[in-house]
């Protein structure tokens, strides 16, 4: 049971870095830093927002239209945190 548990926290983690880099990686858009005319800035753009949108579309009706700020990964990243908190608190379960 320990490496369902280990399993789970890695998949957590992976899930987590994404977040990250889509946020840090919208950023850079927003501010011109990157291109998205760039093939590359493109493609891993466009991969990260199919990644991401089954996790984010949820939670975007759930919350009141904030105009032009998106809280879904913010909210998506507490969740995930969350739920790394109660494996790790539950980890005798596991065991």
């Amino acid at each position: 049971m320990t490496s369902l548990f280990q399993i789970l926290m890695l998949i957590l983690d992976v899930i987590w870095f994404i977040m990250i880099v889509h946020i840090i990686m919208s950023w850079l858009i927003s501010f011109q830093v990157l291109n998205l005319r760039q093939p590359l800035v493109a493609q891993i753009w466009y991969g990260l927002n199919r990644l991401l949108e089954p996790i984010y579309a949820p939670i975007r009706r759930f919350l009141p239209d904030m105009g032009g700020l998106d809280l879904a990964p913010l909210v998506a990243l507490i969740a995930v945190y969350a739920l790394r908190i109660i494996l790790v608190n539950n980890y005798y379960a596991f065991v």
